[in-house]
């Protein structure tokens, strides 16, 4: 099928966000509502998770099952990487998000039941998040190509901000007229929804770009799995550790922000047992407006800078602009740790981090092969960043017992910092087709050549 040479209306509408070209805007639309609708109803179980954790089982548990869900992720991710060996990409995409739908139909019939379902539920929604999210910018990744990512991340990634701030907005407003049980079948029904949108996207994209593409809709992936894919590849792996390690200095940075706030509030409030209604309100108003601001910068760093960005320096060296940020962060609690300078430091960071970073992080995966795509990309979605959680409440703790004071904590996230600039620095000096076909022996001892890797030699699509 042959597209037509000049821009309609409506990608020259998109254009101002991203360059799209004529024949894209419908199949880049679908996938961005996609993501908005996907991410909407994850902020709606989101809102849902903490009221049943803190309400059936409180703080120190909620805590405890964050460290759990790494541990479920060590299984999870094997099984995924066996079930997308098994199914082509439209059934894999399809039967995995009605089977989270599912799964949330049972725990709305298990809550009214009267069970208490908050931590199995906390540990679910966690996995749910970064699986579900992970795996549909694998299938964007899958669908386009290489140059067509580039261009067109930028515009999905809004999607997945306006479902972010429109969910929670919604979730505020639901909860306590429809209650958390029903928002659960709200979310089922919306991930339906995605199901069907995913499988329309695939249908106008595969349709424009021809029967290579098409191919891909009934080819099943290789056998590999996930955590296999990135041990055997230094690209894959450098992007694991950048990914732990981003994790653990961006909460890092949250949590000395919490601490600088808690001794603002103890000045501006008081410290009397008395006041610590005044003091909670205090600090929710404060995170309530800083929530606020996040949301809205991290919107206007993705509509209208991170396309340009990439345009102008590139996806792998954009991999700087967050740590950057991070290390202004760190040496101004260093020098002066005044919460209002820390507290514009951190809205620009954490607004690029949803921004910029996430779609730097999506694209990095665009020259892989398709199993890393989606497997590898699981993996890392999931697994490491529940690893960087981990590790970051354990670098608390320890600061903690040790009685380390806010510049303490600051050096040590500064010290994180540097490395995780290094891993990016070797990240960046990778060649540009670093998915070198890992050589996965079969039973019979013959190598196993992964489908659709690209080959270092040619550096075109494996025959």
């Amino acid at each position: 099928m042959i597209a037509s040479s000049e821009k309609g209306p409506l990608e020259r509408l998109l254009s101002v966000i991203s360059d799209v070209r004529p024949g894209e805007s419908q199949g880049a639309l679908l996938l961005t509502l996609d993501l908005a609708l996907l991410l909407g109803a994850y902020y709606l179980l989101k809102t849902v998770r903490e009221s049943l954790i803190l309400a059936e089982s409180g703080a120190e548990v909620k805590a405890y099952s964050s460290a759990a869900q790494a541990i479920v992720l060590l299984g999870v991710v094997p099984l995924y990487g066996w079930i997308a060996t098994h199914l082509n990409r439209n059934r894999l995409i399809r039967w995995t998000t009605l089977f989270f739908a599912s799964n949330l139909i049972v725990f709305y019939f298990i809550g009214r039941a009267g069970f208490r379902e908050g931590v199995v539920y906390y540990i679910w929604v966690g996995i749910f998040n970064v699986f579900i999210v992970a795996q549909l910018w694998a299938f964007a990744a899958d669908l386009f190509t290489e140059e067509q990512g580039k261009r067109l991340f930028p515009l999905l990634g809004i999607g997945a901000s306006v479902g972010a701030v429109g969910g929670a907005w919604a979730a505020g407003k639901l909860i306590g007229p429809v209650g958390p049980y029903n928002l659960m079948l709200v979310s089922a029904f919306a991930l339906g929804v995605c199901a069907l949108l995913s499988r329309l996207a695939s249908y106008v994209v595969t349709k424009r770009q021809g029967e290579t593409e098409k191919q891909k809709n009934t080819e099943p992936l290789g056998s590999a799995g996930g955590f296999q894919l990135i041990l055997s590849d230094p690209y894959l792996r450098l992007i694991a550790i950048l990914t732990v390690l981003l994790n653990i200095v961006i909460g890092s940075g949250d949590f000395i922000f919490g601490k600088l706030l808690v001794a603002h509030a103890n000045e501006v409030v008081g410290t009397a047992a008395n006041l610590m209604t005044a003091r909670k309100a205090y600090i929710g108003a404060f995170y309530a407006n800083y929530y606020g601001w996040i949301n809205l910068v991290s919107f206007l760093i993705q509509s209208f800078l991170v396309s340009r960005i990439f345009k102008r320096i590139g996806i792998r060296a954009s991999l700087f602009v967050l740590p950057a940020l991070s290390l202004a962060t760190f040496l101004s609690i260093l020098a002066y740790p005044v919460l209002g300078v820390v507290r514009i430091l951190k809205i620009g960071e954490n607004s690029a981090n949803y921004s910029l970073q996430n779609t730097v992080r999506q694209a990095l995966l665009l020259p892989t092969s398709r199993e890393a795509k989606y497997k590898a990309n699981a993996a890392i979605d999931t697994f490491c960043v529940r690893l960087g959680d981990v590790l970051q409440a354990a670098v608390i703790f320890v600061g903690s017992t040790l009685h380390f004071d806010v510049r303490a904590f600051s050096a040590v996230s500064l010290v994180m910092t540097i490395v995780w600039i290094f891993v990016a620095v070797r990240l960046y000096q990778q060649p540009e087709h670093s998915n070198r076909t890992p050589q996965f022996r079969e039973p019979s001892g013959r190598p196993a050549i992964l489908r659709g890797a690209v080959s270092p030699v040619s550096e075109g699509p494996a025959q």
